[in-house]
């Protein structure tokens, strides 16, 4: 018997200092059985750092090689973002670069390891690819606290992320590093 995705519920308080949104999300977020929670919590927080009218996640969640796990569409649904998760290949962001106007990557994969990748073909406008580094602790951190049915209040600042669950309260970086191996 196949396994099904576990339906996690995050009622989120969004407070983005940094880019002046402030939204109260109540998101429902599939973790498919092949997900670690560190990926599902990525991919969240990708989908709350990068919130604005027309985002989404996938219909068909991260068992998707064509979509990506979050987009922002205009009322036509072209497709304005492509924000990706993880260690993606390089051809991967390569389509993803073609397909959309901007792209962003969260991740917590060493940037060493992540521009590697990068640096194995060639991808269309790479140094416009916006990647968002976030500590492994952070994750791990807030996996500790999340459940299926969690109120999370979730504030950047200055570089910085807060988030608390339950009174409790995990913080980390988000730092914003090229995918460009420096010469």
């Amino acid at each position: 018997m196949a396994l099904t995705a576990t339906l996690h519920r995050l009622r989120v308080e969004l407070a983005d200092v940094e880019r002046g949104v402030y939204e109260s999300l109540d998101l429902r977020v599939a973790r498919h059985p092949s997900e670690s929670m560190r990926f599902m919590l990525t991919r969240t927080l990708a989908y709350c750092l990068s919130y604005t009218e027309g985002i989404a996640f996938s219909k068909d969640g991260i068992a998707s090689t064509d979509d990506p796990p979050i987009s922002v569409r205009d009322p036509t649904g072209l497709l304005l973002a492509w924000i990706d998760v993880g260690n993606p290949s390089a051809e991967r962001l390569h389509r993803a670069s073609k397909a959309a106007r901007e792209v962003a990557l969260y991740s917590a994969t060493p940037l060493l390891q992540l521009r590697r990748e990068a640096a194995s073909r060639a991808i269309h406008r790479l140094e416009a690819i916006a990647l968002w580094q976030l500590e492994p602790a952070f994750l791990d951190g807030l996996a500790e606290l999340v459940d299926r049915n969690s109120a999370l209040e979730l504030m950047r600042n200055d570089g910085l992320l807060y988030a608390t669950i339950a009174g409790r309260t995990v913080e980390g970086a988000v730092t914003r590093a090229s995918l460009i191996t420096p010469p």
